[in-house]
C-alpha cells in the first residue's frame, strides 16, 4: 500500500513543470476568483469551507511521508496563511479570539490570496503541475482565500487596532518558529523565514540588519494592505 501511495503523491519531475503564470496556474487563480465572487452572498457555507480548509491541513502532515518520505516541517503552522487558517477556527470556539476573528480572517485572506497569485515556495521544487505537492498547496490558499472573501464581503472592516495585534502577534509567533527551527546541528541543517521576519522576501536588505528591520517593515505593509483591500471591496460592495 505505502508503495502503491507514494508513486500516487509523490512529486513528479521532467515534462511540463509547475511555472508562475502558467496556463495551469492562471487557470486556478480565475476558478478561485470566479467560485469567489459567486458564492460572495453564501456566508451560511463560510464554516464549510474552513472546516474542509482546516481538514485539507490537518490530512497533509498524515500524506507528507508518503508523498515526500518525511514530514516537512515547513509546513508547521508559522506561516501567515497556515497560522491564520488555524486562527480562524479556533476563534470559533473561544471567546477571547472571537473579537479577533474578522481580523483573522482578513489576515488570512490577503495572505493565501498573496501566495496563490505567487507561490513561490512550490516553484523552488519544480515538479509537475500534477503533483500532489502543487495541487494540495494550490487548493488550500483558494479555499482560504473564497472563504476569507465570503466572510469579508458583506461587512468589509475598517482596519484600526485589532488588525494591528494580529499582526504583532503573528510576526512574534513567526519570529519564535525562525529562532526555535533556524540552525545547525547533527545533519539538521535549514533555515526559515516564516512571515520574512529574518530576511526580506528578495534578499535586498543585508543578512546582519535584516531581522532588525523586517518585522516592523511587514507589520506597517502588511497595514496597508489591509486598508487597500478593505476599500476595494466596500468599493466592489457599490
Amino acid at each position: 500500500m505505502y508503495d502503491f501511495l507514494h508513486e500516487l503523491l509523490m512529486d513528479r519531475g521532467g515534462g511540463v513543470l509547475f511555472t508562475c503564470f502558467s496556463p495551469f496556474h492562471l487557470c486556478w487563480i480565475a476558478v478561485t476568483l470566479v467560485v469567489a465572487g459567486l458564492l460572495r452572498t453564501r456566508k451560511d457555507i463560510a464554516e464549510g469551507i474552513l472546516n474542509l480548509t482546516v481538514g485539507l491541513y490537518a490530512l497533509d502532515f498524515f500524506l507528507m511521508p508518503l508523498a515526500y518520505g518525511y514530514i516537512d516541517i515547513e509546513k508547521l503552522p508559522f506561516h501567515v496563511c497556515t497560522a491564520m487558517c488555524l486562527m480562524c477556527f479556533f476563534s470559533r470556539y473561544s471567546p477571547r479570539l472571537a473579537k479577533y476573528r474578522q481580523s483573522f480572517v482578513l489576515l488570512g485572506f490577503l495572505s493565501n490570496l498573496v501566495y496563490l497569485v505567487y507561490p513561490a515556495g512550490v516553484m523552488w521544487h519544480r515538479v509537475s503541475p500534477f503533483s500532489y505537492r502543487v495541487i494540495q498547496t494550490l487548493l488550500f490558499h483558494a479555499l482560504m482565500t473564497v472563504y476569507g472573501f465570503v466572510v469579508l464581503w458583506e461587512n468589509p472592516p475598517r482596519p484600526g487596532r485589532r488588525e494591528l495585534v494580529v499582526l504583532t502577534a503573528m510576526t512574534a509567533w513567526a519570529w519564535l518558529g525562525n529562532w526555535v527551527y533556524n540552525g545547525t546541528s547533527e545533519g539538521y541543517d535549514h533555515f526559515f523565514n516564516w512571515f520574512f521576519v529574518v530576511r526580506d522576501p528578495f534578499y535586498l536588505l543585508p543578512e546582519a540588519i535584516a531581522p532588525w528591520i523586517m518585522p516592523p517593515v511587514n507589520i506597517l505593509i502588511f497595514f496597508a494592505a489591509e486598508h487597500l483591500i478593505c476599500a476595494l471591496l466596500r468599493r466592489l460592495r457599490k
